[in-house]
């Protein structure tokens, strides 16, 4: 099935982490200082002291001051950098099955210890090469383990989360599904820069959204490698799921070696763009079990939401917290009371069509596969992120938050540093777009069987939607109709025409 995966891309700390020596007082003399030469007085570095010694601009000018060296060097700017920092014209940092082709052995090298003013900003910027290095490998490790294939392929989530009609299994083709994994890569990929705090510091952000970008541009070259028939119409979304994650991840092998060398990489920047603000002159290294935990959650949530929005499916609500109103009640298990406001999550089951039968236009009952959310090998992602996370969705797009859109509202996030879309989870705008409608518009109307607009689920609740049930407005209601799989579907409306009430949607 065409599929779910490319709303994939984009990928914080333990396992590669990469200890910086312990730092040591200018004013004090010791006996590290001693053997390893001035370098040493830079241990432990920050980002701050990155920026405050301008070393964005000084490695700009060392790039156009040695871009004969560069070219001329077989591993480009690594091995050049290597051999006029450290004298070590092999230093080339490429991934490329070599455990020590980025090694930094400082102590007593008389290369670095000569270069005067020029010790720090070289020792910070070899640490930073060192450590985007480190950060490329950690995420191909963290995506070459088998948790993520066992955990998306274990479930058929076409039958735990799609509702066949007329026992026609075909599930349509799902190209937006993919296009949205592409957006998860670049999510996974800079949560393993940003680790778990949601605040993102400027600089670091303008860099992990760089990275984002380079993460979707390798889920892109994957999708557009990959044959339609690779996913078949009612495939396992998680094997399939699973392949396109492994195999996209390791465009990342490209991207290392692209920096490494010199070269911009897919269109996103060069290594200069990558290391700006200090964004990995003190990165501890990718925490490989923290990534797959996130990557399953947002993957997982991105498949439901793809396999949902080809249903009946929709959120209700905008009216205060416990009802009341006279517009109904909803269910309240499978519900949000957000700011004060009921949300309501539902799914219109479609009737037999058996005119003597009272179910013959449906009912309203919870999502298939709902009640498996929050538990088991779907324990990632709750009720609650599938209701927020849409929410969020329309609030910024209405009905029209693609994967195009995804993609920007996360490099904003961390250009902009105001949100780590990582570390918030799959209640992330984007993971989920659920059609919502605004109810709230019709408290205080005198519409015919208003009472009913929301039900609670029960094989005998129809919902009866007489007026302009989305924010008061027609277009709008309509709008919703459509985006929820609903045009031209009778049930809603069936009552009110009979009464007499005029439907525009």
């Amino acid at each position: 099935m065409i599929g779910l995966i490319i709303s994939f891309a984009l990928l914080p700390q333990i396992l590669l982490a990469l200890p910086a020596p312990e730092s040591v007082s200018l004013n004090t003399f010791s006996l590290p200082h001693r053997r390893c030469g001035a370098v040493s007085q830079f241990y432990g570095q920050t980002g701050n002291d990155w920026e405050s010694h301008n070393t964005d601009e000084w490695l700009s000018s060392w790039i156009s001051n040695h871009s004969s060296d560069i070219s001329s060097n077989q591993y480009g700017f690594a091995g050049a950098f290597g051999q006029w920092a450290i004298g070590n014209p092999d230093w080339s940092c490429r991934d490329d099955g070599s455990s020590s082709s980025c090694d930094l052995n400082l102590c007593d090298n008389n290369v670095i210890n000569q270069r005067g003013a020029d010790i720090r900003p070289a020792y910070y910027v070899l640490e930073a090469v060192n450590r985007l290095h480190a950060y490329f490998i950690g995420l191909s490790q963290a995506f070459e383990v088998s948790a993520i294939a066992a955990s998306l392929s274990k479930e058929s989530w076409s039958h735990n989360f799609y509702q066949p009609k007329d026992n026609d299994k075909t599930i349509s083709t799902l190209r937006e599904v993919l296009n949205a994994i592409t957006t998860v890569l670049g999510i996974g990929a800079s949560f393993a820069g940003l680790g778990e705090g949601a605040a993102v510091r400027g600089a670091v952000g303008g860099a992990m959204s760089t990275v984002a970008g380079g993460a979707a541009a390798a889920g892109s070259i994957q999708l557009q490698s990959a044959k339609d028939d690779t996913f078949e119409k009612d495939a396992d979304l998680g094997a399939v799921l699973s392949k396109v994650v492994v195999e996209s991840m390791k465009s990342f092998t490209s991207a290392n070696n692209d920096l490494m060398a010199g070269k911009d990489y897919e269109n996103t920047g060069d290594i200069r763009t990558y290391l700006s603000g200090g964004s990995f002159v003190d990165f501890g290294g990718v925490d490989k079990n923290a990534v797959t935990d996130v990557m399953n959650k947002f993957l997982l949530g991105n498949a439901v939401n793809q396999l949902w929005r080809q249903q009946k499916i929709f959120i209700l609500g905008g009216g205060k917290c416990g009802d009341g109103e006279g517009i109904g009640s909803g269910p309240q298990d499978y519900s949000v009371c957000r700011d004060g406001r009921a949300w309501y999550l539902y799914y219109w089951h479609e009737g037999n069509g058996d005119f003597l039968s009272e179910k013959q236009y449906g009912y309203v009952t919870m999502p298939p596969g709902a009640d498996k959310l929050g538990k088991g090998d779907f324990q990632g992602v709750s009720i609650s992120d599938v209701i927020n996370s849409s929410i969020d969705s329309y609030n910024v797009a209405e009905y029209n938050y693609d994967a195009n859109k995804a993609q920007e509202r996360v490099q904003s996030a961390l250009h902009d540093a105001w949100r780590n879309p990582g570390a918030q989870g799959p209640s992330w705008e984007g993971t989920f777009t659920i059609p919502v409608c605004d109810v709230s518009g019709a408290v205080g109307q005198n519409w015919k069987l208003k009472q009913y607009i929301l039900e609670e689920y029960d094989k005998n609740a129809r919902p009866c939607w007489c007026g302009p049930i989305c924010s008061n407005d027609w277009d709008k209601t309509k709008r919703f109709i459509n985006a929820a799989n609903m045009g031209g579907f009778q049930s809603p409306k069936h009552v009110c025409q009979e009464n007499g009430v005029k439907i525009n949607y």
